[in-house]
């Protein structure tokens, strides 16, 4: 039976990987992104919130002994030995430029910014490389179809790493796709909550000025303290 490895242990263990096609050796226990830090590189671009939500830190590697091209979120992939990797600073897909208020949500609307929707192939290779597992290849057949309703709710998830667009045969920058779609289903095909609304409409009347200005005076122990000592409000119950 193998013996459990301690955090000591996990950190000290080195495995080598190729960055720009120099060797390293880092610890087992980095993602991607730290290893590239550990390394020495400093990333300038490329990286945002570190979590896996922003989607800023796509990647593209290849691992030893496989032919296959890999792609995935740099702070969220943890390094392998043998691992040959790049960054990618960003995704350079064209993005449309549109006033939604002056469109519709319709598949005429998605052609008019994007027509090289309608080259799509259906090889779902977008969907395959996709970080959140998004079915991309249905949405942008949604999307195609005018069901605007559907694009914008299989693409909820999108972090708009762009990853989809660099595999895409027929050159569809998807992610700018689904954001069309979302942003046309919020505008026309939903109801805008009432709560929503009377908070606009409190903050354009300057109602939380006064507090705003009370916490930016607020030290950097005391807005800890404030963020420990707040309290939550049940908006329904107010």
């Amino acid at each position: 039976m193998s013996k459990t490895k301690t955090k000591q242990e996990n950190e000290t263990l080195k495995v080598k990987i190729y960055i720009m096609g120099s060797a390293h050796e880092v610890p087992e226990s980095l993602t991607i992104m730290k290893a590239m830090e550990y390394a020495g590189f400093k990333i300038k671009r490329g990286a945002g919130c570190r979590a896996g939500f922003c989607g800023a830190c796509g990647t593209v590697y290849r691992k030893a002994g496989d032919y296959r091209l890999y792609a995935a979120l740099a702070c969220q992939t943890q390094v392998e030995d043998g691992m040959v990797l790049t960054q990618l600073p960003f995704i350079p897909a064209p993005k449309g430029i549109y006033d939604v208020d002056s469109l519709q949500p319709t598949a005429s609307s998605i052609l008019k910014f994007y027509p090289e929707v309608a080259r799509c192939l259906s090889c779902n290779a977008c969907s395959k490389v996709c970080p959140q597992d998004i079915q991309v290849m249905d949405f942008v057949q949604y999307s195609l179809q005018g069901q605007i309703d559907k694009a914008a709710e299989v693409s909820f998830d999108c972090v708009q790493c762009g990853l989809c667009a660099i595999r895409c045969p027929a050159e569809i920058p998807q992610y700018h796709v689904g954001m069309l779609a979302r942003r046309l289903h919020g505008k026309y095909n939903t109801n805008t909550p009432e709560t929503l609304l009377e908070r606009v409409e409190e903050i354009e009347n300057g109602t939380f000025e006064e507090s705003f200005e009370e916490l930016m005076s607020l030290s950097k122990d005391g807005l800890k303290k404030r963020y420990t000592e707040r309290d939550f409000v049940d908006q329904k119950k107010a």
